[in-house]
Order: structure tokens, then sequence, then C-alpha cells
């Protein structure tokens, strides 16, 4: 990619966004944590997006699948809530990537018009780079079944949220951290 654009400094967020989010069921005394636990799926979307503007969803790691699927989580409101396409991240733990996207909806309502297929340097920490690859929902669609039955069928846009390996290298580069790849697949359109 030639081109790499800079949204703004967003970038102290995403460290605050991970430590604050947390999960009611690890607490247990707090009286929220029952409730939610006997939602139905879409009562704790619909509970996510009144509480919050858009809901995450956490899919844990398939090692049983061929080949094995890493940990991932995408968004569900996300567009109504900022006008920006529903995102998602592999290979991070479920507050990370809450962290991860709340930065990401934050930087939207703050104003930042972040592009999409092109790199970006200022949304992450020390000017790492990222980038928003369009997925498309017609071979990956089933991996995104809670968003699909929230929507009802109606077409909704993806992107894949492509973050650095610790050299700094993106997962399509030459020098990304090869046990990595099977953490970040890229699905998205780069």
């Amino acid at each position: 990619m030639s081109e790499t654009r800079r949204p703004g400094g967003f970038a102290h967020r995403f460290a605050d966004q991970a430590l604050r989010s947390v999960d009611v069921r690890d607490h247990p005394d707090d009286h929220l944590a029952e409730r939610f636990e006997a939602m139905s799926e879409r009562d704790k979307i619909d509970f996510m997006i009144e509480t919050n503007g858009w809901a995450i969803e956490a899919v844990p790691p398939d090692a049983e699948s061929v080949p094995p699927t890493p940990g991932y989580a995408y968004t569900i409101g996300l567009t109504a809530d900022v006008g920006f396409p529903e995102v998602t991240v592999f290979g991070l733990t479920p507050a990370a990537a809450k962290g991860l996207l709340g930065l990401v909806a934050d930087a939207c309502r703050g104003g930042t018009e972040i592009p999409l297929g092109v790199e970006l340097v200022g949304l992450l920490d020390n000017e790492l780079r990222c980038l928003f690859a369009p997925v498309d929902l017609d071979p990956w669609g089933p991996y995104f079944s809670t968003a699909t039955d929230w929507y009802e069928g109606e077409p909704f846009e993806l992107v894949q949220m492509l973050y650095p390996d610790r050299n700094g290298f993106l997962p399509y580069e030459t020098g990304y951290e090869q046990r990595m790849t099977l953490a970040q697949p890229v699905i998205g359109t780069v």
C-alpha cells in the first residue's frame, strides 16, 4: 500500500478501553451477572446496543476445526451507531478486542473518517499501522451468524481490522511473524 493516512490522536484510548472492558460475568457479586446469564443471545446483543450503542460478539478458538479457527470478535450495531461498517478482529482476547473495537467506535464518534483498504497511522499507539479490509460475506458469512441474525438476513458491511505483529509488519507483508499467521488470518480484501 502506498498511501498512509493519519486520523488523529486516539491511540492513548486503546489501553484505557482494554483495561475498562470487563464482562459482567467477571463479577459474581454483581446483581447484573445473573440477569445477563439468563438473557437470550438476542437480548444480550440488544442490551449491549442499548447501553453502549453497539455490541461485541466474541467467538472462542476452535482447535478441532480443519484448519483450526482462531478466536475472533466482531461488532453488531456499529453501523447504526457511528455510520462505519461492522468490524471484526482476529487473534485477541475478548477484553483486548473490545478495547480495540471501542477505540474504532470512539474515533468515528469523534468525527474521524477511517478509510477502507488504506494503511492508517495514528489510530494505534507508537505510530503502528493498521488497515480496515472489506470482507466478502458470501464465503465468510457463516463466521458472523449472530450479526446475520441481528440484521434479520438483510445485507450489512463488514471490515477486518488488520493490526501489526510486534515488529510492525501487517499480516499480508513479507516479514510478518509466521506463528501469528494462524492467529490473524486475512479474510478481508487487501
